[in-house]
């Protein structure tokens, strides 16, 4: 009996090699390449079809696609639909992420109850039991009565339920739980994702249901599994939010039928997830006010503007190198604005430490908070409070420049809507249109905001709450 041969296959990219490497050579990753044994090539689309027979495609103009044929299936679940473009498109994979505890499961559990008057829903749970379903289920307003559930690890096991029922939507609980006969490897592998992500992708094509994979994380906050897996979906939707924190966001890193602008709001409430229409309003509920280091800023995520609270806390150090911790931002762009503050703004910023925070566990990725962050480091640094009523927006270049940002009107109108009555923005930004309650404060450069800030627009009233 020969020997079984095996490869090393890398749980960063998926790239196999003969043998092991210290280093990746395709994505460069360290000590990332496990062995596993080697499977021979075979078709994923034999999980619905015993022997498929080969089809002779005809090539077809574009004008005689007809695009609404396909019509796409509602979720019952606003803020999914937005982040997906209007609901799920059949035939499509979608691929939900996020942290342990996120609220994964309850938004599938959601997600199965809005679509159950579009056709069958399957729910393959390869983590819990049924009745631990069951007992989750009840917790919903509206729990999904007559969706199908399914227990099971094998991927094969599928096949016939699927080929009698014909659902409309499968939801799969976990990607990470599958395994397939064809690979000889433990579930969660390299192999077995990539295999079984493959086979259950050809199979929804095949049959036009949607199909939604729920994946784990990494402890880095990176999808598990090789990265082949993102290229096999349609969509990769990723669920962020901290356990102590009631709010969670659902980002689109990728989207064939939509932006991957757009974000959703959830709420976490003993009903499961509700939807936030107005998220700008909860971030901002809890504020104080009158205290230094703390700056509004005015964000547009898709097409929804949202108002956050950016804290700076600037302290002594206590020894050797200062530190710099930042939960919600940039390391890298927290570090190029105190560079700038220091060089331009004449803050002192290299012996202190430095705290930062985005209030409501919100993680900003736009430049448009460097204005911001900027007026709330310089607010702590020199213990000088920014107003109430006042808001800042643009993107802080290396020569200490306020940049233009894009929608300033979006901007200006979720913040004259909310009672902020002066925002601060680039000097070059001053001919675009503004609401009448909001006056528009242009600033050139940080220099001008520190002056700003030190000349009277800075209050030294006491502390209080809003």
């Amino acid at each position: 009996m020969g020997r079984e041969r095996s490869v090393f296959a890398c749980t960063e990219c998926g790239a196999q090699q003969p043998r092991w490497l210290g280093r990746c050579p395709e994505c460069g990753s360290w000590s990332s390449l496990v062995e596993e044994a080697a499977a021979a090539p075979t078709r994923a689309r034999q999980l619905l079809q015993a022997e498929p027979a080969p089809v002779a495609v005809k090539p077809r103009s574009l004008r005689e696609i007809d695009a609404s044929s396909s019509p796409r299936l509602t979720t019952g679940v606003a803020e999914l639909d937005r982040v997906l473009g209007g609901g799920l498109v059949p035939g499509s994979v979608v691929l939900l992420a996020g942290e342990p505890g996120v609220g994964k499961s309850t938004l599938a559990l959601q997600l199965a109850a809005g679509v159950r008057a579009s056709g069958a829903v399957f729910y393959v749970t390869g983590e819990e039991s049924p009745e631990q379903l069951r007992l989750r289920a009840n917790r919903l307003p509206s729990a999904p009565e007559d969706m199908w559930v399914l227990a099971e690890t094998r991927v094969e096991a599928l096949a016939d339920p699927w080929r009698e029922r014909r659902p409309a939507v499968v939801l799969v609980d976990s990607i990470q739980a599958l395994a397939t006969d064809r690979v000889e490897s433990a579930p969660g592998s390299v192999a077995q994702v990539r295999e079984c992500a493959a086979m259950l992708a050809a199979a929804a094509k095949a049959s036009g249901a949607a199909l939604v994979l729920i994946g784990h994380v990494t402890k880095e906050g990176v999808l598990a599994g090789p990265r082949v897996l993102e290229h096999l979906v349609d969509a990769v939707l990723t669920f962020e939010g901290d356990r102590s924190h009631a709010f969670r966001l659902l980002r689109a890193r990728k989207n064939r039928y939509g932006s991957t602008r757009e974000v959703g709001v959830f709420s976490m409430t003993e009903g499961g997830l509700e939807g936030v229409a107005n998220p700008s309003e909860l971030f901002l509920s809890e504020r104080r006010t009158g205290a230094p280091g703390s700056c509004i800023a005015p964000l547009v995520e898709g097409t929804r503007p949202m108002l956050v609270e950016i804290q700076a806390l600037v302290a002594p150090a206590g020894y050797g190198t200062a530190r710099r911790t930042s939960i919600g931002f940039d390391d890298g762009r927290l570090a190029l604005l105190l560079a700038v503050l220091d060089r331009y703004g004449g803050v002192d910023l290299v012996s202190r430490d430095v705290y930062v925070n985005v209030a409501g566990g919100v993680r900003v990725s736009e430049p448009s908070c460097d204005l911001a962050l900027a007026l709330a480091l310089a607010s702590s640094r020199l213990d000088l409070a920014v107003p109430a009523e006042v808001a800042a927006c643009g993107e802080v270049g290396l020569g200490g420049e306020v940049r233009r940002v894009g929608r300033l009107d979006l901007r200006l109108r979720e913040a004259a809507r909310l009672g902020f009555r002066r925002v601060l923005v680039p000097a070059g930004a001053g001919a675009n249109p503004q609401p009448p309650a909001v006056e528009v404060v242009p600033i050139a450069d940080v220099a001008a905001a520190v002056a700003w800030l030190r000349a009277g627009g800075a209050v030294h009233a006491p502390v209080n709450n809003r």
